[in-house]
């Protein structure tokens, strides 16, 4: 189906809204119609007219004028007026309803997507690339029927007053239709390619306004200019050739409908000198020469507008189009009364089927409320297994069983909703404290929220914070420790409450005050709940129910603290050393 056919889904709730815009658009290009007719009927009728006396005359023409101006002092403005406004309104209503579903399509997407889309560039097609579709709305729906409609209805008038001349009008036509049927053609492809070069260009600014620390501290100013030279040239080139292109166009078809009137005056001036036409109907055909080209000029611009908006489409539609990996089956059952106990029936992964699998053959089943700690070197898969439960990534191989179940055949939203993460990197919104915890359960009252910070060790912090609760973190949280972050994220989960915790890294890279504070904030977050706890210090996990080691995607080694170092394998060593560093 094409970009167009797709995108009038959208455009169908209104369109009894675009009808009557289109219905108001017609009296307001109707009314302007009325001055040829007026100008032939000053001069034939009033001005050369043999049998009124002076007098007469100029009581016609007062007449005919209070009555002209009376359309267009009172009628003309609130048509005017409205058919903007209902323009602007329909369109706008439309690209909400696609920035709604581009956002509802964005956050099914799976991370696989996004760790290979830069957000700089999703973002420029849903703001940019949906922006320009309101062309097509605007100017396809309505201003190039209206524009038609003047031609079809200028044309009606002329040959009514003069079959011969109105041919003559329209002599230039056939070579009006072919130069843009010619030059439009290849205009679609180059309006996408400097869409896409832009979207590079936004793309490359977003990443870097987010990594400026790295620029500054690595003092590689000079380097990173080049880097978006290359990009911003690339756009430039793009935008030059479809520039260039453009105003080819614009040059020969302007040109054509400039030629009409002097063929026009040319034939008509010889009418009147043979005394075959009144230099009324001249004048009036002279007038409606302008208002037969001047909407086919706007249609050259409509044109050149359209294939922008098509292009944009094809961007907007190439983003829904991207298929989900991860997504509800038909027969998909809610996850509700979540005992805990989770089973990894010989599960295999890999992130892309033609790479080397990062898990091979898991087996392990998870006792409701146990704490299960996975260690190992970097790159062994503790990370990559942790995320398999709530289905970032479904498996190669094998199965996952919660409480007895494939994880697959639950809604994905449910099966989320009964697992809390707390990750190394804990990402905050540039919002409010308490708009950041809420996150965690959005209905939640005041006092749930001061609750869940006292549990995480956060609600002192926060109180000497100089709004409190109410203190902007800034994007990412770039106010607050690394700390602080740590404890508002393990505040949101103590309020969402739920009966599986995954805890990636929580507490490496923080200073000893902050991970003794986030330790004993874990601890009472983990209590009677089935936990995951992914850590690169090994003494943080000796209290765990078990500890798991993984190598290379497999379990190599699994007991208590107590049993592994009395077995003196890798996990044995890795403690040792890591004593040994410390």
């Amino acid at each position: 189906m094409s970009s167009i056919k797709r995108y009038l889904k959208f455009v169908k709730p209104y369109k009894f809204q675009i009808i009557g815009t289109f219905i108001i658009g017609i009296i307001k290009f109707v009314i302007p119609l009325l001055i040829p007719l007026f100008i032939k009927y000053v001069i034939d009728d009033v001005i050369g007219s043999h049998t009124l006396n002076t007098h007469e005359k100029t009581s016609k023409l007062i007449f005919w004028l209070s009555i002209m101006l009376g359309i267009f002092i009172f009628a003309r403005p609130p048509v005017e007026y409205y058919r903007q406004y209902f323009a602007q309104w329909t369109a706008s209503k439309i690209l909400y309803d696609i920035r709604d579903r581009l956002f509802t399509h964005l956050q099914k997407l799976s991370f696989k997507y996004y760790s290979n889309t830069r957000g700089g560039e999703v973002i420029s097609r849903v703001i940019n690339d949906v922006e320009q579709t309101k062309d097509f709305v605007i100017t396809g729906l309505m201003n190039v029927w209206l524009d038609t409609s003047t031609i079809i209805i200028a044309i009606s008038i002329m040959f009514k007053m003069d079959v011969k001349l109105t041919l003559v009008s329209l002599i230039v036509f056939p070579f009006y239709i072919a130069s843009v049927k010619y030059f439009f053609g290849n205009l679609r492809k180059l309006t996408r390619n400097r869409s896409q070069a832009l979207a590079e260009v936004q793309g490359y600014l977003h990443e870097r306004v987010q990594g400026m620390a790295v620029i500054k501290s690595f003092a590689i100013e000079d380097h990173e200019q080049k880097q978006f030279a290359k990009r911003n040239s690339n756009f430039l080139d793009k935008a030059l050739t479809h520039t260039r292109w453009t105003a080819k166009s614009f040059a020969v078809v302007n040109t054509i409908t400039d030629i009409a009137p002097l063929i026009i005056i040319g034939f008509a001036g010889y009418q009147v000198i043979q005394g075959h036409l009144t230099v009324g109907t001249m004048a009036a055909f002279i007038a409606y020469i302008d208002n037969l080209y001047s909407p086919l000029r706007r249609l050259v611009n409509s044109g050149t507008t359209l294939t922008q908006a098509f292009a944009s489409m094809d961007r907007v539609f190439e983003l829904i189009d991207q298929k989900y990996d991860i997504d509800d089956r038909p027969d998909a059952i809610e996850c509700k009364n979540v005992l805990g106990n989770i089973k990894f029936d010989h599960v295999s992964f890999a992130y892309d089927q033609k790479e080397e699998p990062v898990l091979k053959d898991i087996d392990l089943d998870i006792q409701v409320g146990e704490t299960v700690a996975l260690v190992g070197m970097s790159g062994g898969g503790k990370s990559s297994l942790v995320s398999l439960i709530p289905r970032f990534y479904d498996v190669t191989e094998g199965a996952i069983l919660l409480d007895g179940t494939d994880i697959r055949r639950f809604k994905v939203r449910s099966l989320r909703d009964k697992i809390g993460m707390v990750l190394q990197d804990s990402i905050l919104f540039s919002e409010s404290i308490q708009a950041n915890i809420l996150l965690g359960k959005p209905g939640a009252t005041t006092e749930e929220v001061y609750e869940a910070a006292k549990a995480a060790n956060a609600h002192d912090f926060i109180l000497n914070l100089p709004n409190g609760y109410d203190t902007q973190v800034g994007e990412r949280g770039v106010k607050l420790s690394g700390g602080q972050k740590q404890r508002i994220a393990i505040a949101r989960v103590f309020l969402k409450n739920p009966p599986i915790l995954v805890l990636d890294e929580a507490t490496s890279a923080l200073d000893l005050e902050s991970e003794h504070l986030i330790q004993e904030a874990l601890d009472k977050l983990a209590k009677d709940r089935t936990t995951f706890i992914v850590a690169h210090r090994l003494s943080t996990i000796t209290h765990a129910d078990r500890i798991i080691l993984i190598e290379h995607g497999r379990i190599v080694e699994m007991g208590t603290h107590e049993e592994l170092m009395a077995k003196r394998g890798h996990y044995f060593d890795l403690f040792q050393v890591q004593q040994l560093d410390a």
